[in-house]
């Protein structure tokens, strides 16, 4: 399959004369109008194709970065304007898709967000990115990331009661145990991954590898290095192509943290660096290509900064039953050498390529925020010239817990930091918290059969 044409206007074109043109030549139905919230969700609308450019401007209440994830509302909205009034949206030319699955021709369009007076709606996960990668223009540098995004294939689930199983693949059998990097366990789902890959493509989504996990039925893809919006961007679309993929061959795909009793959890796994813009050179990297000091203050900020961030990075209950001693998820912000039992991982590379990767984030959360917050981290530390701890050469979860435990503890410690609370904006961070203080208390209503089972009549 051929990737599908896209527009780059000059900028003496008219944003919404090129789509108009573009949706002509491809013979489009309907637009996607959509926005990520604040779990990740496409939110948006769906529009006739001959109706996109006959808006005014698309929009939305301003609310809809409150919604939570099971659809309701926090208490505390004053994040938002009394009124809930509207917010405008504008397409973002570079990131028009064809959607791959529609039986219709239907495009795709990522939207960013502003109010009446052209100002930006600081709650926007996309406009909280595009903030941190500001504050590192300010300085000449851009970062380049790289995600690694785990996830599961289970077997369809419509009781939400009984646990998940893995799916049945060509064999007509469920995998017995765990198949780490087994090129016959992937090939048990080829005819799902042949459809995965062409709807990557006509995505745009450059997909660079593809293995089996530690889970069972558990994967993994890398994204090939990039602008960190961009690749946030195909993340996004990436987690919903899998879904809808996967549905159309009769299995689930999840990207919970923990979504399996007795299996690894899931990761996405952020590898970062940063490059000057004058000369495009890795600023981790000093001219006779050793470490610089700005690779160490990027790490001790990352050091420093994470456990306050960890909100963003796990941002679910669920997310912190990943991290926990000796499942493959790290406990602790240290860093090392090649080792994959600390939180922040330096592996072996060139001096052009040299990078730190985040270990942390699950890949349950927001491909935006992760980003943003990782980065973020970076930068304060680069800034404030901080130092990291000495690297560790052993088994990292021999050493102490000192990443927050539980979503209640994360969101305490995001709103005492003022420093992120600054980068990221406060008016976000406000919002975010109160969603996910209700997403919290939500769940704290819930009995599990866990409490049932040790509780009911021993206590």
């Amino acid at each position: 399959m051929t990737s599908k044409p896209r527009i780059v206007p000059t900028p003496n074109e008219n944003p919404l004369r090129s789509i108009q043109q573009w949706i002509r030549n491809h013979d489009i139905d309907e637009i996607e109008a959509v926005i990520p919230d604040m779990t990740g969700i496409a939110r948006g609308k769906l529009i006739p194709a001959k109706k996109y450019s006959e808006e005014v401007g698309l929009r939305m209440p301003e609310g809809i970065f409150l919604q939570t994830v099971t659809g309701d509302y926090p208490e505390d909205q004053s994040a938002v304007d009394p009124s809930d009034g509207d917010i405008f949206l504008k397409p973002d030319i570079e990131s028009f898709r064809l959607v791959p699955w529609a039986q219709d021709p239907t495009a795709l369009i990522i939207h960013d967000c502003f109010y009446a007076d052209g100002s930006p709606v600081e709650m926007s996960p996309r406009y909280v990115l595009q903030k941190v990668m500001q504050a590192y223009h300010e300085f000449g540098w851009t970062p380049i990331v790289a995600p690694e995004l785990e996830f599961y294939l289970v077997k369809p689930n419509h009781d939400a009661d009984y646990p998940l199983e893995p799916p049945v693949g060509r064999s007509g059998r469920a995998e017995p145990g765990r198949q780490s990097f087994s090129i016959d366990a992937v090939n048990e789902f080829d005819p799902m991954f042949e459809d995965l890959y062409d709807h990557c493509e006509v995505l745009d989504i450059a997909l660079e590898t593809l293995n089996h996990e530690a889970g069972a039925a558990q994967m993994e893809i890398n994204l090939v290095h990039g602008d960190p919006v961009k690749i946030s961007d195909q993340a996004f679309l990436f987690k919903r192509a899998t879904r809808e993929t996967a549905l159309r061959h009769n299995m689930y795909a999840t990207f919970m943290a923990k979504p399996m009793e007795k299996e690894p959890g899931s990761a996405m796994h952020i590898h970062q660096s940063i490059v000057d813009n004058h000369t495009g050179r890795n600023i981790f990297s000093d001219d006779s290509g050793q470490a610089s000091p700005l690779f160490f203050a990027h790490i001790a900020g990352l050091q420093r900064y994470l456990p306050a961030a960890m909100s963003l990075l796990a941002p679910n209950v669920n997310s912190y039953r990943r991290l926990i001693r000796d499942h493959a998820a790290p406990i602790n912000a240290h860093w090392g050498y090649d080792n994959r039992t600390v939180g922040l991982r330096v592996p072996d590379s060139t001096p052009e390529s040299r990078r730190i990767e985040n270990r942390v984030p699950g890949a349950d959360a927001n491909p935006y925020l992760v980003v943003a917050a990782s980065l973020a981290c970076g930068l304060l530390g680069m800034i404030d010239q901080l130092e990291p701890s000495e690297p560790v050469t052993g088994n990292a979860y021999n050493m102490p817990y000192d990443l927050p435990r539980t979503l209640e503890q994360a969101l305490r410690a995001l709103q005492d930091c003022t420093p992120l609370r600054e980068i990221l904006g406060e008016r976000f961070v406000r919002a975010f918290n109160a969603v996910k203080e209700n997403e919290h208390g939500t769940f704290l209503q819930v009995i599990s059969s866990w409490e049932r089972e040790h509780l009911l009549l021993n206590v």
